[in-house]
């Protein structure tokens, strides 16, 4: 087996620049509960998730973008949800 073979039997690539994991897309959620080690329980709209926060600076009740699990912005003025 060559590398290259190695290396796509290692797991999923992107392919035509969109992520097939995650879409290469954030998604706006709010955070509902604040966790240890800088994680948070957020409400997705369908559902509730467990994301990283470590990288903003966020409270329960704020609106942030979650990009692959991690939440990447905290919205100053979020957009009413339609």
């Amino acid at each position: 087996m060559s590398a290259s073979d190695a290396d796509r039997a290692a797991g999923p690539v992107c392919h035509d620049g969109v992520c097939i994991t995650c879409s290469d897309t954030a998604v706006e959620v709010t955070v509902v509960e604040l966790l240890d080690l800088g994680f948070a329980v957020v409400d997705t709209g369908s559902g509730r998730e467990e994301v990283s926060v470590a990288l903003v600076s966020a409270g329960v009740g704020d609106r942030v973008l979650v990009h692959a699990g991690e939440a990447i912005a905290r919205l100053e003025n979020p957009q009413p949800r339609s």
